[in-house]
């Protein structure tokens, strides 16, 4: 007997319905990814005309020889490595003790702050504040300033404090009993307990270092090290309104709009292939069999 017969009718329309907006929403999301991989392996003039709908047209791989040939998208690429690697370990550097902190039911003025991180979260002392805030303390144009001066989000904080408050007192107090201290609890009993949290906050720290722009294009004036996503703006911009860039298209199996699209489908990649390799923690179970009460 099939799991269908097993349901009344009302469910099965409930089940078909939900398939269905499933299915569109599958599609809606990754139409756009198709897309602009076809883009990018079609030629110059079929791209240029609009007739690259679902698949490529014309295919050829000229768009990412023209790319894959540029020093400066290598410099960029590597700089987007450093940020996103170094940017999200500094960050979870500061986020797992400041939530455990925050976690601790014992912290003198814990309501303050908590209210103090949350505050972060809805109000920002402005763009121009802080530009200037980072010139005077010399972190323009400069590696470190990127990598510190986003080091902390309180979204990602408050997320897992909660996550630390939901942890039973059982291990702690078992840890206790054996002599642990304030470190030894949070390295040993809260962060083993808490992957799939630490997880999440770390792939959302590598997904917003991976696509940082606005920052990256105001602080960093020095080429050899912006990031990919201001590489790319330089690319859409700047070489757009560079007419011995237009000329060369005349004569060449590639166009504006498929460097572009090939430019884009290489900065997606990396982020979809360690995608999978944190989303195995997202669905384990962080007590199973942990405590019986």
């Amino acid at each position: 007997m099939s799991n269908m017969n097993l349901y009344s009718r009302g469910d099965k329309l409930f089940v078909i319905i939900n398939m269905f907006l499933i299915a569109i929403f599958t599609i809606s999301a990754l139409y756009p990814f198709i897309y602009i991989a076809s883009l990018s392996m079609s030629t110059g003039f079929e791209a240029r005309a609009g007739n690259v709908i679902l698949t490529p047209v014309g295919f050829t791989l000229e768009a990412y020889k023209q790319v894959l040939s540029e020093p400066l998208f290598w410099t960029s690429y590597k700089n987007t490595f450093i940020y996103t690697i170094f940017g999200t370990l500094m960050s979870l550097a500061f986020v797992i003790p400041g939530a455990y902190a925050l976690s601790r039911p014992q912290l003198y003025g814990r309501r303050f702050w908590n209210l103090t991180v949350a505050f972060t979260m809805w109000f920002h002392a402005g763009l121009i504040p802080f530009f200037l805030n980072m010139r005077d303390l010399g972190l323009l144009d400069s590696y470190f300033g990127i990598i510190v001066g986003f080091a902390v989000s309180g979204f990602n904080i408050i997320l897992l404090r909660n996550f630390f408050e939901a942890i039973p007192q059982s291990f702690e107090e078992a840890a206790r009993m054996d002599g642990a201290n304030e470190f030894q609890v949070l390295w040993k009993v809260y962060m083993p307990l808490s992957k799939p949290a630490i997880a999440t906050v770390a792939l959302f720290c590598i997904v917003s270092r991976w696509n940082g722009f606005f920052w990256a294009m105001v602080l960093l004036q020095d080429e050899d090290k912006i990031p990919l996503q201001v590489y790319l703006r330089h690319v859409i911009v700047e070489l757009s309104d560079d007419e011995e860039f237009a000329n060369s298209l005349l004569t060449s199996a590639y166009s504006f709009e498929t460097v572009s699209a090939a430019i884009i489908v290489c900065s997606i990649i990396p982020i979809l292939l360690i995608y999978p390799f944190l989303q195995k923690y997202f669905s384990k179970g962080i007590l199973l069999g942990g405590v019986k009460e």
